[in-house]
């Protein structure tokens, strides 16, 4: 198992999500501001191994404007030795990596504009990671996108909009059961019909739970998974205590996280902390993971 969380380091004071307003925009701006993210994430990996972390979500902040009509600069081949250096570092040291679009990233839009936008902002992350020539495990993911009053048509225009992409895209694309709409069957019945593989989110999975446990939603997921993808990816965090339901818990609840290993162990996957508080809940999460002896899960510390 390798255990990671997402894209800020709160221990470093360099973030690789740099950025500046488009009125400013210059290629020797974005040239300066990219540079300064790619030294920032190189510092938040080396941070990682320091600590034996072994996964991780690069932020989709990396390069500014990437996917917006105003970049007019080839940032792919400007930085591509920089890009192979880390992908180098990570290889190196059998890390994972992982990338997730925002929000507004929606492939089955019946805005054809918006799908047009969305499927450039997924072309820049698989370019982020096919210049540091990662293998397949190494994943792009967003969930399925709006129901627009009719779930199934919605999904049916998902499917057919994944099965246009080019095959570079659907060599990383993956996704993921979301908080309201989409739940865990529906991503796997995406899966049936096109064998994308699925993000089991345990949070998610509370929040729009289609009527069973975690243990039943793991055995589903596992088996969209194939060897070339790497082990499942799950996504782990808890309700916050005091903003409720779809606020993800400032710092991680530890008899939660208990409990949550006991319902998985019978599966091998990589955990992802989706935690506010980042590395310091994740480090709390594998002293556990590694150290408590009531867990009887072999887990491969590398």
């Amino acid at each position: 198992m390798k255990v990671g969380y997402p894209c800020i380091n709160l221990s470093l004071e360099c973030r690789s999500s740099r950025t500046f307003r488009l009125k400013n925009y210059s290629i020797e701006r974005l040239s300066q501001t990219i540079d300064s993210n790619l030294d920032c994430l190189k510092s938040i990996l080396d941070f990682n191994l320091a600590k034996n972390i072994l996964f991780f979500r690069i932020t989709s902040d990396l390069i500014p404007f990437a996917s917006h009509p105003i970049m007019d600069f080839n940032w792919q081949e400007a930085f591509k030795s920089r890009f192979l250096e880390i992908g180098n570092i990570i290889k190196k040291y059998d890390m994972r990596i992982s990338m997730h679009p925002g929000q507004y990233t929606v492939l089955n839009s019946i805005n054809n504009e918006v799908f047009e936008r969305s499927l450039a902002e997924l072309k820049y992350h698989i370019d982020v990671l096919d210049l540091m020539e990662l293998n397949s495990d190494a994943k792009v993911m967003t969930h399925i996108g709006g129901a627009y009053n009719d779930k199934q048509k919605s999904i049916a225009r998902f499917i057919k909009r994944y099965n246009m992409l080019e095959d570079n895209i659907k060599n990383r694309y993956v996704i993921e059961n979301d908080d309201k709409i989409y739940t865990i069957d529906d991503c796997i019945k995406i899966n049936q019909e096109t064998g994308i593989p699925v993000i089991f989110d345990a949070y998610h999975h509370e929040c729009n739970n289609p009527g069973y446990g975690v243990e039943k939603a793991l055995k589903k997921v596992i088996n969209t998974w194939n060897e070339k993808d790497g082990l499942p990816i799950l996504h782990y965090s808890s309700e916050h205590p005091i903003k409720g339901k779809y606020r993800h818990a400032d710092s991680i609840d530890l008899n939660h996280f208990k409990q949550f290993l006991e319902k998985t162990q019978e599966y091998d996957f990589d955990l992802m902390i989706e935690i506010k508080d980042k590395e310091k809940s994740l480090i709390a999460a594998k002293h556990i993971i590694y150290n408590d002896i009531r867990y009887k899960r072999v887990i491969n510390n590398n």
